[in-house]
């Protein structure tokens, strides 16, 4: 059964996450397979991604990216991502990948 699987990049620019890219995938292999996939595709699929807007606190700044890696920690993170969930209709608790790109450089394996 084919499954969407996501890659997600967060965009961080002076230490702040200012925006969020996604990319959907349909994959019907092995969970193991399906993360290779989607590390293989990091790069080449970084500019077609769709963008999306990062969370802002009640000043309008955006989340320090230490704040986001606290809610990593908690597993929380998924909190943020519910409108990229929603735009690509994933299951519950979908497969995906998370890149940092930090100062417009991508982060990867």
């Amino acid at each position: 059964m084919q499954e969407t699987i996501l890659n997600i990049y967060l965009i961080i620019e002076d230490g702040k996450v200012v925006a969020f890219k996604a990319k959907a995938y349909k994959h019907d292999d092995n969970d193991n397979i399906k993360i290779q996939y989607l590390k293989d595709h990091v790069k080449p699929d970084f500019d077609s991604a769709y963008t999306f807007d990062a969370p802002e606190n009640k000043k309008g700044e955006f989340m320090r990216y230490n704040e986001f890696a606290k809610l990593e920690k908690a597993g929380r993170q998924f909190e943020l991502f519910e409108e990229i969930f929603s735009e690509f209709e994933v299951p519950e608790n979908p497969l995906i990948c998370v890149t940092p790109v930090v100062n417009g450089e991508i982060v990867s394996e």
